[in-house]
């Protein structure tokens, strides 16, 4: 059985800002560390832009503790009205599914509307996973602000 967690917040940025860096393996290296480091399998870096289809990577928990590999499945959904996605839909031996969606909307005054909202199956590790996942997009969330605000000088294209 699958559990949702959705998480939402407010970044100092426009719209096309938000969407240009989403698309990037540079801002998903960013927002995840130092909780997560995702290390390509096979030897080739990651496309700077993703391009829809699976890419595999390594988990390293801190950085340093292997927790093994995970399909991210890219694929770009069609708008809906002004609110664009990007979907991961992967997985991986811990978690049969990880199908999770990231919503830009516009904001108030220049500002842009971003939430995260992942369906995790991981049999009976389900709700240790989805209780992971609301801490790791708390944490990523908190990253994408201060980025944000910082007009993205902290990212390393």
């Amino acid at each position: 059985m699958a559990t949702t967690v959705t998480l939402s917040t407010t970044l100092a940025c426009t719209l096309d800002e938000a969407w240009e860096r989403v698309q990037t393996s540079a801002l998903l290296i960013h927002v995840a560390a130092p909780l997560i480091r995702f290390t390509p399998q096979g030897g080739q870096p990651f496309p700077a832009i993703w391009a829809p289809g699976e890419y595999r990577a390594w988990m390293w928990l801190f950085g340093i503790l292997p927790v093994g590999w995970q399909a991210v499945v890219i694929s770009h959904p069609a708008p809906d009205g002004t609110t664009r996605f990007i979907r991961d839909n992967g997985y991986g031996p811990l978690i049969k599914r990880w199908d999770h969606w990231i919503a830009i909307a516009p904001g108030d005054g220049g500002t842009t509307h971003y939430t995260d909202r992942v369906d995790v199956e991981a049999g009976l590790l389900t709700p240790l996973i989805a209780a992971f996942a609301r801490v790791f997009y708390a944490h990523r969330q908190r990253r994408w602000r201060a980025l944000a605000r910082s007009g993205f000088s902290a990212l390393k294209v």
